[in-house]
């Protein structure tokens, strides 16, 4: 069926419960790729949480994008097997907790026909609470929905994207994958077989399954939490970011960052293939 517009504006829910331990927080970070060397001090802050001497265990700020996972304003039909992440915008209000149990209010922002055969951008909107109604987070995601566009909606009024300043990179980083990234990145919630079944992928037009566009977020979230925030989760206000291209588990992930005070643009590529992955990516320091 086509989208239901201007219907699927009024889709929302709103004090749906979720919780939290520190072994989904470990997880993530696991999928994302940190603790590739247990030896990193650095980097072992955020999988484990039993040492020697006591330490407390550090939260990747882009776990915010699966700590509800599921969380949505209700059904709406698209062609799943042609769903890909088009963006993803977090802001921060507080630093996310090893564990909690929280509320979450989810709503649809908008949706952007952009034509029968270009597909239809879906923008929700999920705001993380604490149980005395504080918000923790709020999460905004565009979905491009391949196989949904010509439903009558408008073209025009997403936000304008970051602009990536025009001088050379301020400092360049590689973050390499596993071929296994994918099966690993998928037990923080996110199932779809076309990061984990080859024939699906086949199906959906891809040689093989790819990479979670939100997997690939979080190595862009590692890159700034490496190399401007001194691996501290709680100097993160904003990040945010499109994904412009797939990543197939195995390859080396280069992102390019530049810095201007507390604002931190960038890109991300896959040098081998010569395709960028991420593009206006944008993250603010506080």
């Amino acid at each position: 069926m086509p989208i239901d517009y201007p219907a699927i504006l009024g889709l929302k829910s709103e004090g749906v419960n979720y919780s939290w331990s520190d072994r989904e927080v470990m997880l993530y970070a696991l999928g994302i790729g940190m603790g590739a060397d247990p030896l990193n001090e650095q980097e072992l802050q955020f999988v484990n949480e039993a040492y020697a001497t006591q330490r407390a265990l550090k939260v990747v700020p882009s776990f915010a994008s699966v700590c509800v996972w599921g969380a949505r304003p209700g059904f709406i039909d698209l062609n799943r097997v042609m769903v890909v992440d088009g963006e993803r915008d977090i802001v921060f209000h507080k630093s996310m907790p090893t564990s909690a149990d929280v509320t979450a209010d989810a709503r649809v922002r908008g949706v952007y026909d952009k034509g029968k055969d270009k597909g239809a951008i879906v923008q929700n909107e999920v705001v993380v609470k604490d149980l005395q109604g504080e918000a923790i987070a709020t999460i905004v995601s565009s979905s491009f929905a391949r196989g949904d566009g010509g439903f009558g909606g408008p073209s025009d009024g997403m936000p304008e994207p970051h602009q990536i300043p025009r001088r050379a990179p301020d400092q360049s980083l590689r973050i390499s994958t596993r071929q296994d990234q994918a099966l690993i990145y998928r037990l923080s919630g996110d199932r779809n077989p076309l990061h984990s079944d080859p024939e699906f992928a086949r199906r959906a037009g891809f040689p093989k399954p790819i990479l979670h566009g939100m997997c690939t977020y979080g190595l862009t979230c590692r890159a700034v939490l490496q190399s401007y925030a001194d691996y501290d989760p709680s100097a993160f206000r904003r990040h945010r970011a499109r994904f412009s291209a797939p990543v197939f588990p195995g390859e080396t992930v280069t992102v390019d960052l530049w810095k201007d005070g507390g604002s931190i643009s960038f890109e991300a590529h896959v040098r081998e293939r010569n395709v960028t992955v991420v593009k206006n990516g944008h993250t603010e320091l506080g």
